[in-house]
């Protein structure tokens, strides 16, 4: 997040959109912190997220890594209300003005599930959008060589996937936690 300075709790307005432009996923996270991977922020039980036609509150926390350079965004969770332990979007590079990132999503998921299944998901869905939004051959090749460097880095346990996201979520859910006392 080169250049902006977010006081912690400060929110972020967090904007998915799609190559041609069009909204997509869109919610406020809460600034954590910083460090060599990112900008760490926190999504809450009750957080609001939306795209058209559809909309619905979260029934947990969870944290999000937004990378200052990479081409993905990566969420943390640690429920048994969701069977999700890492999920990464591939995405263009986040782009910051203020305290709002936008972030286009390219389609391609690497997930983690809690049981240790890794995979990458939504392959049919980033195909049909190669087509219909005319991904550029680089956007193409940038979303498939990410979504195999992520799937890799997970698969080795690397960070921030090994332990870092987990110790971020602790955080989270220690204060969180504490807040509800």
């Amino acid at each position: 997040m080169t250049g902006i300075e977010l006081q912690r709790g400060a929110l972020i307005d967090v904007r998915f959109t799609k190559w041609d432009g069009g909204r997509h996923w869109e919610f406020p996270l809460t600034f954590l912190g910083q460090d060599e991977f990112g900008t760490w922020a926190r999504g809450g039980s009750g957080t609001s997220l939306w795209r058209p036609g559809h909309s619905f509150e979260s029934r947990f926390d969870w944290v999000t890594l937004i990378p200052d350079e990479l081409p993905w965004c990566a969420s943390f969770y640690d429920t048994p209300l969701n069977e999700v332990s890492v999920y990464v979007d591939m995405t263009t590079v986040p782009i910051w003005d203020g305290a709002t990132v936008t972030i286009i999503d390219l389609d391609l998921d690497v997930i983690l599930t809690r049981d240790g299944s890794l995979f990458v998901d939504d392959e049919d869905e980033f195909d049909a959008h190669r087509i219909e939004l005319a991904y550029p051959d680089d956007v193409v090749e940038l979303a498939r060589t990410t979504a195999g460097d992520v799937f890799e880095a997970i698969a080795d346990g690397a960070e921030p996937f090994a332990s870092i996201g987990a110790q971020w979520l602790a955080g989270v859910l220690a204060d969180t936690s504490t807040e509800r006392r």
